[in-house]
């Protein structure tokens, strides 16, 4: 199962928190490091999103134009 936007940028969110909260640099930066990689995950997961949604909409165009060419060729006859 592949986990979305939302899952990822709230666990980045809770990393910048627990950086901010940290009092050990070797805490913080484990949290700091898990921030950036839950980021990347998040901008990844919703750049799936939007191409995914891009080529949905697109394969709905095409099938939309063949059916008014199909109904067009029909009407000819």
């Amino acid at each position: 199962m592949s986990q979305s936007y939302e899952f990822y940028s709230a666990r980045a969110r809770e990393s910048a928190v627990e950086a901010q909260d940290a009092t050990l640099d070797n805490v913080r930066d484990r949290a700091l490091r898990a921030q950036a990689t839950f980021q990347a995950l998040a901008d990844q997961a919703r750049a799936v999103t939007r191409r995914r949604e891009k080529l949905e909409s697109e394969k709905a165009a095409a099938r939309a134009s063949a059916r008014a060419a199909a109904t067009a060729e029909a009407g000819a006859d």
